[in-house]
């Protein structure tokens, strides 16, 4: 078993460094890395090319990140930069990748850390290699002790917190934090928050959330298993489409709220299937992680002061106010 697992590592590190080198995404579906380089934005920085890798833990097909993507092209098409993207949600796999871009001798690196104990090691190399690194979206409770330069995202606790005392305004009695992938860092923190935030009973639901059918199907055993639940909430906006789905199969009453968002989740509030979502603006935590490794190199500049990091979020976006980010939603940047 150890040597089949060797050899699968092994050979994913091969082909993610082929990957890196040709400058494609290990998880979006081959779409090429470098965005605009035929056209020249207004405003475009005249500074040196630069190359910058983006490392994520995102699982294929999750839509949240093409949000940051987006961003982190836009930025990257400002700021003269090459961007290179690539994820995997392994913690192994994508430290590999990390090591690739130490390889290829990149001028920044922009990463996230769901599981900082696999990154600690690479960052490290990146530093003593000279090659700045910041974080975003997972890791805000440790990207200092990993080393990182800047931090940009929703600090996971405080979003939580508020979510539960929203809940508590609705009059919701007993809720179920759906998570998706156990061990994730933010995600556990949403959950511990909301529960400290939340007067009423918090129970956890681990499911699997690289395959949604599965999800479906647990959460809706969950509610028929336990008629007293009336709060689903889900660290997701893919998932909490699905909680609609498995409120229904279930004959629940339970209602349905989320963090993050993409288009279809607007409309979900918008019609009142869903309740809220709480925006951690993924578009934003892109750009700005991009935009600050041109800044460091061309300025020096540190956002934070490198101590402190940059909030994102929460920002909740509710029936009253989801039109006001619709049109930005159907862009696919919120």
């Amino acid at each position: 078993m150890r040597r089949h697992h060797r050899a699968a590592a092994l050979t994913a590190a091969a082909l993610a460094a082929a990957l890196f080198a040709a400058g494609c995404s290990s998880g979006s579906g081959g779409k090429g890395s470098e965005e605009g380089s035929g056209d020249t934005a207004a405003g475009k920085a005249t500074t040196p090319r630069m190359t910058v890798a983006m490392i994520t833990h995102a699982a294929p097909g999750d839509t949240f990140w093409d949000l940051i993507r987006k961003g982190a092209e836009a930025a990257a098409a400002k700021d003269n930069v090459k961007l290179v993207y690539s994820s995997d949600p392994t913690a192994g796999n994508q430290a590999n990748l990390v090591q690739n871009a130490i390889d290829q001798k990149v001028d920044g690196i922009a990463l996230t850390a769901a599981k900082p104990s696999a990154m600690k090691a690479v960052i490290a190399k990146a530093t003593a290699a000279g090659i700045p690194v910041v974080g975003f979206n997972a890791g805000l409770d440790d990207w200092k002790e990993l080393g990182m330069l800047e931090y940009f995202g929703q600090d996971e606790n405080i979003a939580g917190a508020a979510f539960g005392e929203r809940l508590g305004e609705t009059g919701a009695k007993h809720a179920l934090c759906v998570i998706q992938e156990q061990g994730h860092v933010a995600l556990e923190a949403r959950c511990a928050g909301l529960k400290k935030g939340f007067k009423g009973k918090t129970d956890n639901l681990y499911v699997n959330g690289t395959d949604m059918p599965s999800v479906k199907s647990t959460i809706t055993a969950k509610l028929q298993q336990d008629s007293s639940i009336d709060q689903v909430v889900t660290l997701g906006a893919p998932f909490a489409l699905t909680a609609v789905q498995s409120v229904s199969d279930a004959g629940s009453k339970a209602k349905v709220a989320t963090f993050d968002l993409n288009k279809e989740l607007v409309t979900a509030v918008q019609g009142g299937k869903v309740e809220f979502a709480v925006d951690q603006q993924p578009y934003l935590q892109g750009y700005l992680a991009v935009d600050s490794l041109w800044l460091y190199r061309t300025n020096g500049n540190f956002s934070g002061g490198g101590s402190a990091p940059v909030l994102t979020g929460p920002a909740f976006i509710t029936k009253e106010n989801v039109d006001a980010v619709a049109e930005f939603a159907a862009k696919g940047t919120r």
